[in-house]
């Protein structure tokens, strides 16, 4: 099943079986309902490998997703950008699961690859289109060790981009690194005193391993590998 708006034309948001089950390794990794320094650096640096001017790594629940690495214009609506709620350190990262397209990428275990939202029936009456300005889209899916989808590493901008077969291999390649870094394997596991898991922040302000920017070709599709 899927749930519609009102009007009973747009899908907003798709069929999780699996969320109970992210949702309990999620508490367990302690992970989802508070920001993380080093994933602030990670979507900053997400942001500028991709040249745009929001990137988020998001955690998946129940009921809400929630943006644990955050990098979102200032002066933007609802604070940051995205709908509030909770405390303070909440704000701007705490958002209902038809808000955005993170949830689609965790859901279909895919990378999404929109060029233009407006392209797609399915997700041109999202509410970040005309909330936000958000006109194109990119996302990978973070699957641990256990093969668990948590969440996902995005970018998203304010005007159409052809992020291309590059574009989709460079996100799905820190989105794996991330993965690694939050959910290590038994034998590769991270220092007790690492936040969040991560043995060190895999993309700080130093740079990025994988070429600095995106400048795509041809045409990934809607949805990627």
């Amino acid at each position: 099943m899927t749930d519609y708006d009102p009007v009973g034309h747009i899908l907003l948001t798709p069929a999780d079986p699996d969320a109970s089950c992210r949702a309990r390794r999620l508490r367990r990794l302690g992970l989802g309902d508070r920001p993380a320094p080093a994933l602030d650096d990670f979507a900053r640096t997400l942001a500028r490998t991709a040249r745009t001017p929001w990137a988020m790594v998001t955690f998946v629940g129940e009921r809400h997703q929630y943006f644990a690495g955050l990098l979102a214009p200032a002066g933007l609506p609802y604070d940051g950008g995205l709908p509030q709620a909770g405390r303070a350190a909440d704000r701007g990262r705490r958002v209902p699961l038809d808000h955005g397209f993170c949830p689609y990428v965790v859901v279909r275990r895919k990378a999404l690859v929109l060029d233009d939202v407006r392209d797609y029936p399915r997700f041109a009456g999202n509410p970040v289109v005309d909330e936000l300005g958000i006109r194109s889209y990119m996302g990978a899916p973070l699957v641990d060790h256990h093969g668990q989808v948590l969440g996902s590493a995005a970018v998203m901008d304010h005007e159409p981009r052809p992020w291309g077969r590059q574009g989709l291999g460079t996100i799905k390649a820190m989105a794996r690194e991330l993965a690694d870094g939050i959910s290590p394997p038994p034998r590769g596991a991270a220092p007790a005193q690492a936040p969040y898991g991560l043995a060190q922040a895999p993309y700080g302000p130093g740079g990025t391993p994988y070429g600095g920017t995106w400048s795509g070709y041809g045409d990934a599709g809607a949805y990627g590998g």
